[in-house]
């Protein structure tokens, strides 16, 4: 399909940001991806014009095609005025502070007791734990061999591309991706660490 959207223009297509290829005057055709919806909900028809709903959905789908292909299938258009997210991943709307609780007024201030840990949003990322030895090559943007291990890779990680937690000493160090026999490190967690590879 053709992208519509902004959030279509932030795929990738052979390794070119669909966005930065469009602006190019080459809008590239995107093949359909599956997305998961599980509420689409009609909660109000404050007027005749407009229309409130629900939405469950997995990642990767977005409000504002999904709110045009609405408007399509009944043969008009439509756009959001206002979107609310109530929950995003491990995170619900009630654990929201505002920014000036998170944000110290000054510079000397302590860190704030509401912040959560980075790790909580990787919470549903399948954690691989390694040695610190194991980990110090992947902190440097190094990949590295699956076969030490094979015992630990988690039964929900796909073994073909699939995204795992790697932790060491207790903590997150990086996000990996299992490919072809290694572990590749996608983006490093720690501070100092080297950016991987291209």
């Amino acid at each position: 399909r053709t992208p519509r959207s902004f959030s279509d223009y932030t795929i990738k297509v052979q390794g070119e940001r669909a966005y930065d290829l469009a602006r190019e005057g080459q809008p590239p055709d995107l093949p359909p991806r599956p997305a998961r919806v599980d509420r689409f909900e009609l909660l109000a028809r404050p007027d005749a014009d407009s229309a409130e709903f629900a939405v469950t959905s997995g990642k990767g789908v977005y409000m504002r095609s999904l709110a045009r292909d609405l408007a399509r299938a009944v043969g008009t258009v439509g756009h959001i005025a206002a979107l609310r997210r109530l929950r995003v991943g491990p995170f619900a709307e009630a654990m929201a502070i505002s920014l000036d609780k998170a944000v110290p007024p000054d510079d000397n201030a302590p860190a704030l007791g509401p912040l959560l840990a980075v790790e909580t949003a990787l919470a549903d990322i399948p954690a691989l734990a390694l040695t610190e030895a194991e980990a110090s090559p992947l902190k440097d943007g190094q990949a590295i061999s699956l076969i030490p291990l094979l015992g630990r890779i988690p039964a929900a990680a796909n073994p073909d591309g699939g995204l795992v937690r790697a932790v060491a000493g207790g903590r997150a160090v990086a996000l990996g991706r299992l490919q072809d026999g290694m572990l590749h490190p996608v983006r490093l967690l720690v501070p100092g660490a080297q950016a991987p590879s291209p």
